[in-house]
């Protein structure tokens, strides 16, 4: 198992069914995507889709190649461009930081991929005004929502595999959505549960945003939209020399590799960017308590969203997503609300200290998990401790002395203020920069 072969896709363009085939030694592995009908045969049949077709087929293969995570990928099968190589090698090795961390597996830099000579994508297909908008079933992708239908800017909601959180919010949507499903192979679940084999972290918003691609390129749309904040871009520990971030396919930085393949493979007309970039966690459940339209439909647990199984009712409570939310909210929000939308005020649960104390930095590192940045939840924490409806909180009354003590109250003040401020560093194209609109009440 010394080499992970990427083999070709199929596309079946009169069932809308794609298959992606693996090979790890002994084992293969068959991932298919439904990806609908209805789409004109001509683009099923283009250059562009096959490109992205094949970028996808690289992509995808994440979830297998971890499996043993082997020094050398074969892709030589595949036709992609150099800026496709280079989203690729990112994918492998900072996009898989977690699992290597947590493995302890030494992969950067030391990977051998083995790729055809790079091609010069040629793009033969129209790209029509439209966006797809992904839809998570949290706060972050429905902020997104509210803010285009605010300006009446049309969009068409999108996810892979609807469960859940994301069917009821898209539920709400007032624009018709487009569903893909994806069928990991059986051999993967198989091999998980066996000794010797790894198991982890892959970074799920590259793959989503790949089968967003396609979707694209088969029923016309010229832009992704994503919902991913600023503090997506910061990184979880020092591992092998280099700064691992869970949230690594949501970073600034990934986000532009992404962009520039994609330029690349549809000459320059398939945009891709992420509308909330400018904002932070705490700004984005300032905006998303705007509405109470979706109070009672979404959830940012990734319970909800576990492969093969059920998740919670909508929050598990527990976990640090349920927290962190929990805390970005409270203060817009009175105790009854938030109690409503999560199911449970933990904020005044003492049993939380411990959680809490990790989100905010006085102990520990930052979670692994789609959390928002330390001091954001350290500001958000002893911004509580300021309004009458939290300060008497277990949560907020207990750790406000501890805030005081580690960051001083200087530091925590400056850094709630700067969290209400919108930063420049973005790739939001000017007809989405909705300052007003996210500014107004």
């Amino acid at each position: 198992m010394n080499t992970f072969i990427i083999d070709s896709a199929e596309f079946n363009a009169e069932t809308g069914e794609a298959k992606f085939n693996y090979r790890l030694g002994e084992h293969r592995f068959t991932e298919r995507l439904e990806l609908g009908v209805g789409f004109d045969l001509a683009r099923a049949q283009s250059n562009s889709f096959a490109h992205l077709l094949d970028l996808a087929a690289a992509i995808l293969g994440v979830s297998y190649y971890k499996l043993k995570a082997p020094k050398t990928i074969d892709l030589t099968t595949l036709n992609l461009s150099e800026a496709d190589q280079i989203l690729l090698r990112d994918i492998y090795e900072n996009g898989l930081g977690e699992f290597y961390t947590r493995n302890k597996l030494k992969r950067f830099g030391q990977i051998d991929y083995q790729f055809a000579p790079a091609i010069t994508p040629t793009n033969d297909l129209d790209w029509p005004q439209q966006s797809l908008v992904l839809i998570g079933g949290g706060k972050d992708s429905l902020v997104s929502v509210d803010l285009l239908t605010r300006a009446n800017i049309p969009f068409t909601p999108f996810a892979v595999n609807p469960k859940g959180p994301i069917i009821s919010s898209t539920d709400q949507i007032e624009q018709s959505p487009l569903f893909v499903r994806r069928h990991l192979s059986p051999t993967l679940f198989e091999l998980n549960d066996q000794p010797g084999f790894y198991n982890g972290h892959v970074p799920s918003t590259a793959i989503n945003s790949v089968v967003a691609s396609l979707v694209a390129a088969l029923y016309g749309y010229n832009e992704i939209i994503l919902s991913n904040e600023r503090s997506a871009s910061e990184g979880n520990v020092e591992f092998d020399g280099r700064e691992v971030n869970h949230q690594h396919s949501k970073s600034l930085d990934f986000e532009q590799l992404m962009e520039t393949s994609f330029k690349a493979a549809s000459g320059g007309q398939l945009g891709y960017f992420s509308l909330l970039r400018p904002f932070s966690e705490v700004r984005i459940g300032q905006l998303f308590a705007r509405t109470q339209k979706f109070d009672q439909h979404f959830s940012s647990c990734n319970e909800n969203f576990k492969q093969n199984q059920d998740g919670p009712k909508r929050w598990c409570t527990n976990c640090p997503k349920c927290h962190f939310v929990s805390l970005i909210l409270a203060p817009f929000m009175e105790p009854q609300r938030l109690t409503d939308i999560v199911g449970k005020n933990v904020l005044n649960d003492a049993t939380k200290l411990g959680a809490f104390r990790e989100l905010s930095g006085l102990t520990g590192h930052k979670p692994w998990e789609c959390v928002g940045e330390i001091l954001e939840a350290a500001a958000a924490l002893w911004h509580l401790a300021h309004q009458d409806h939290w300060q008497d909180a277990a949560i907020v009354k207990t750790l406000k002395p501890e805030l005081d003590a580690f960051y001083g109250v200087p530091a925590l003040e400056s850094a709630w203020d700067e969290l209400l401020r919108d930063a420049n560093q973005h790739n939001v194209p000017e007809k989405y920069q909705l300052n007003e609109i996210a500014r107004a009440s």
